[in-house]
């Protein structure tokens, strides 16, 4: 009797991942074709997430196209530099297309350059091609309280960084030397992408933040308008006949988020000691 029952479940199981598979399929033959879109959002701190993402897509025959949708003003170096290497993969072999919401800027933009296509809105902040290094200097403060640190360290240098005491004219030289070549790999980047002869992107490579309009004058971005402008680009560079199937990652549960890298999360909220492609607003004092 448990032997029938058995193969009466196996019957019903494999019935149901058959008919799952036949849906797909005639799912996938009758869509015109999928554009997917993939949200970079917030402060830039890992690639892995994001870079694994527009691989999925990038593998899915399915998938024609995909949009970038990027809402960022930057971050870390690396994870924007990771990012940006694998959007030069993918537009190999399928069309990406950039559109930028209400910021785009520094590391934003860094990771949007070497798309097929960057669409703007006219108020986008985007541009802001630059690179810093902030160390918050605390001896004043602990000089307040009365508290004093010792610092036992192999080289001269080893503690440069330290937010322990004021940086030295040296230390300042060495960090600005660091800063200058990481820069001069955002010049590059930016000249590669958006195929932007190198001295006239120096000319504008100060750090500043230009808007969506100012940005198509710089050549800096392709077209202006919205998220909806940006899918229909897509749909016709993926040759999709009709209107394309749009397709995005779920947001993640909260179960799911715990049970992810916490350490992304937190460098959201604390970031690391570091260099950064990252916009600041300038303020008047």
């Amino acid at each position: 009797m448990k032997s029938k029952k058995l193969k009466i479940f196996l019957i019903i199981v494999g019935i149901i991942v058959l008919l799952s598979f036949f849906i797909t399929i005639m799912e996938n033959r009758l869509s015109p074709g999928k554009v997917a879109i993939v949200n970079v959002k917030g402060i830039i701190v890992e690639s892995k997430s994001i870079i694994d993402e527009i691989k999925q897509y990038r593998k899915d025959p399915s998938v024609k196209a995909i949009v970038l949708r990027v809402e960022s003003p930057g971050g870390a170096v690396v994870p924007s530099q990771e990012i940006f290497e694998e959007i030069k993969r993918t537009i190999k072999s399928k069309p990406v297309v950039v559109s930028m919401g209400s910021i785009a800027a520094s590391g934003g933009y860094y990771i949007s350059c070497p798309a097929t296509k960057i669409v703007a809105n006219p108020g986008t902040l985007t541009g802001s091609i630059g690179v810093l290094i902030e160390i918050p200097n605390i001896k004043g403060l602990l000089d307040k309280i009365g508290v004093k640190a010792e610092v036992i360290k192999s080289g001269k240098y080893k503690d440069i960084t330290s937010p322990l005491k004021p940086l030295k004219a040296d230390e300042k030289e060495i960090l600005q030397k660091l800063i200058q070549d990481i820069h001069e790999q955002f010049v590059n980047a930016v000249a590669e992408g958006r195929k932007i002869p190198i001295k006239n992107v120096k000319k504008i490579a100060d750090g500043r933040a230009f808007t969506g309009v100012e940005a198509k004058q710089l050549g800096l971005v392709d077209e202006i308008g919205d998220l909806d402008h940006a899918i229909q680009i897509a749909a016709q560079l993926g040759k999709i006949k009709g209107e394309p199937e749009i397709v995005t990652k779920k947001r993640p549960l909260l179960i799911d988020i715990l049970k992810g890298d916490m350490g992304s999360l937190i460098r959201k909220f604390i970031p690391y000691m570091g260099a950064y492609y990252l916009y600041f607003p300038q303020t008047q004092n």
